[in-house]
């Protein structure tokens, strides 16, 4: 069973939001929400100014706290890694919005359940990629099997010094990012 997990490599985002765009339209989601995002930070001051464009979205936690605090059982973690809701399940509590430390979800307007990135589940079983890697145009973006040690994911992190989202939350996220050069000396 692969072991999904996904590599942003920040020294190749260009800020373009292809990823967004693409995101948007594979899944259908309502202009004013989002399953990924990109933030702009700004850090330091003037003149020694430094900029990071982060790609945002579900981290498919080891350690999800949306599926421990979700009453029906509507989030849910599948053997392959990803997290996923059964909407059909989903009563609009927004327990699992609350529990989510990443801000990475929102309630449907339109439907009246919670909403997330899913790797795009639906790709996935195609043997596709999730729409926004295969959009990202700075191939920031890496997508894979953290249990095969060939694959692109699991080399980019033997490669280099990678680091996860609000370590301190205890989630194990499975979105890594890459920051600077090589690995740490």
């Amino acid at each position: 069973m692969p072991k999904y997990a996904m590599v942003i490599d920040q020294r190749r985002c260009v800020g373009c939001m292809a990823c967004v765009v693409a995101c948007k339209t594979e899944n259908g989601v309502a202009p004013e929400h989002f399953r990924t995002r990109v933030v702009e930070t700004v850090e330091g001051d003037f003149p020694k100014l430094r900029m990071e464009l982060r790609s945002e979205l579900c981290n498919h936690c080891d350690h999800p706290p949306c599926v421990n605090n979700c009453p029906t059982g509507a989030s849910y973690k599948k053997d392959d890694g990803t997290v996923q809701i059964n909407r059909t399940k989903c009563v609009g509590c927004k327990a699992c919005l609350a529990a989510c430390p990443y801000d990475a979800r929102y309630m449907d307007p339109d439907k009246g359940y919670a909403d997330k990135c899913t790797f795009c589940e639906h790709r996935l079983k195609e043997g596709k990629e999730p729409a926004c890697v295969g959009t990202c145009i700075g191939k920031s973006r890496i997508f894979g099997d953290l249990s095969d040690p060939k694959s692109a994911v699991s080399k980019l992190l033997r490669e280099n010094d990678a680091s996860v989202r609000i370590k301190e939350a205890g989630t194990l996220p499975r979105v890594y990012y890459i920051r600077k050069l090589g690995k740490a000396e």
